[in-house]
């Protein structure tokens, strides 16, 4: 680079994603310590490596197919029918070597990366005490390298068909990533089944303590903040918006080019993590999991829009998504005998949902896209289904949002994942065997990981072994 104005905005531009992905880091931290915190002392080490064991096989194959196919299939199969072989992200590409000439998509597949691992984790939570981690590592991949690349690359890309034809708008992800995984935990759940002595022989719901309440409260701490990583991430930090002709003019922009300021992010991000907790903490009566889980339900039922949202409003979102979560959580549970251990259904499933639909009717009339000479994004002819601005631009619409959240939870979460868990059950690949359930999936390791049992802990693990005598 022989010009000091580019290469400070190009090592200004590599720095920025290395730092995200350093935060967005903090997420897996915070759910390993989360999960191993839910789960029982004879789970211990088998809930540990199960999750931490995502970060490496999410890992690899994004880097064998997984950024291929965001870059690949943002225009297919609407825009375009051609799926192109020479998008730079290929294993064999010489552009994810060293190269002093690209100092940006080594950073960028990492931030990406860190996304698809994101989403495992969301499903590895909900299984806990019960999945093969064989089991798990496949769905992994299926959801981390697939399930929400293909939405992203859809509807969160400035090229993407439903970007530019339905005007979609999911700037955080809540309908790309969360209810994807979210409603991918749903279809695996249905096939897992509960926990034995879950339930009782009324049928109602049992509460399974946790081991350690420390874990899990500093847990989810991590879990934000990461979050402040991912939601970073999801920005272009610094561009020129101006059109051919015009003035420079560079500022920050969302992930499909239109201007805005961290500042004002930055604040609907704390609005939105804070409304929720305490929304959670008053619905919940100061149930400390839910209290804390609050600050999550807030951040993705606002995620939709939050890059343009006023604070109030990210506040009012989290208010509803987090109210909406709890009692359906519970409902469901107690109706449908579905034990999702950490909540992930409710939290990134169903706030993801509510999250993506909420942007279509808060933004209507916005511009989906913003086109500049900063962000290079082409507007494909007839774009815009259901309406464009003055300038020829696709609008965000109530529909077009709705429509797209809907393919993306159930047709890339919900069915493939309640199909691929059913099929690794035919195998035998999906539970474990009762008794090993019953003694505790550490197996010959889980005496010296935690000696004694807490008495809650005790307790339930006489009530779980008399009830599993019966399944055994």
């Amino acid at each position: 680079m022989t010009d000091q104005a580019t290469a400070m905005l190009t090592v200004f531009t590599e720095f920025y994603f290395f730092l995200c992905i350093v935060l967005m880091f903090f997420i897996h931290i915070g759910f390993c310590m989360y999960e191993v915190g839910v789960a029982r002392t004879k789970n211990v080490q088998h809930t540990l490596l199960k999750n931490a064991m995502a970060i490496p096989v999410v890992g690899i194959t994004f880097f064998l197919f997984g950024m291929w196919l965001y870059i690949a299939l943002q225009g297919w199969p609407v825009a375009t029918t051609e799926v192109s072989f020479s998008t730079g992200f290929e294993p064999w590409s010489d552009k994810l070597a060293p190269n002093i000439a690209d100092r940006i998509s080594g950073v960028f597949w990492g931030a990406f990366a860190l996304f698809g691992m994101t989403a495992a984790s969301i499903v590895s939570g909900s299984i806990i005490e019960r999945a093969k981690t064989t089991g798990f590592l496949l769905i992994a991949i299926y959801v981390g390298s697939v399930a929400w690349v293909i939405p992203a690359a859809w509807g969160w890309a400035g090229n993407g068909w439903m970007v530019q034809y339905l005007g979609f708008h999911d700037q955080y992800c809540s309908g790309v990533l969360h209810s994807v995984s979210g409603f991918a935990a749903l279809g695996i759940l249905i096939n897992l089944g509960p926990r034995i002595g879950k339930f009782g022989p009324d049928g109602a719901p049992r509460e399974i303590p946790a081991h350690n309440p420390w874990m899990v409260t500093i847990g989810l701490f991590m879990i934000y903040v990461g979050f402040f990583g991912f939601y970073a991430a999801c920005h272009i930090p610094l561009a020129n918006i101006a059109a051919d002709g015009q003035p420079a003019y560079w500022t920050a922009t969302n992930i499909y080019g239109f201007p805005i300021t961290l500042s004002g992010v930055v604040m609907n991000f704390l609005m939105s993590l804070i409304v929720g907790m305490m929304t959670a903490y008053l619905v919940s009566g100061g149930n400390a999991f839910w209290t804390f889980s609050g600050g999550l339900t807030g951040l993705i039922s606002a995620g939709g829009g939050n890059d343009l949202y006023h604070p109030a409003i990210a506040a009012g979102l989290a208010v509803v998504g987090t109210t909406m979560a709890y009692y359906l959580h519970n409902w469901v549970e107690k109706t449908f005998k579905l034990d999702d251990a950490v909540g992930a259904v409710a939290v990134h499933g169903y706030c993801g949902v509510f999250g993506a639909v909420a942007a279509g009717f808060l933004l209507w009339g916005y511009p989906a896209i913003y086109p500049s000479a900063g962000t290079l994004v082409a507007v494909s002819e007839g774009a815009g289904w259901f309406g464009v601005n003055a300038e020829g631009l696709p609008i965000i619409t109530p529909w077009g949002n709705i429509i797209a959240t809907l393919v993306f939870a159930i047709g890339f979460g919900f069915i493939p994942a309640y199909i691929l868990s059913g099929i690794l059950k035919m195998f035998g690949l999906l539970r474990v065997n009762p008794k090993v359930e019953l003694t505790g999936l550490d197996g010959e390791v889980q005496g010296s990981t935690y000696p004694n049992l807490s008495g809650a802990e005790a307790a339930f693990e006489k009530l779980q072994l008399n009830e599993g005598r019966a399944k055994i």
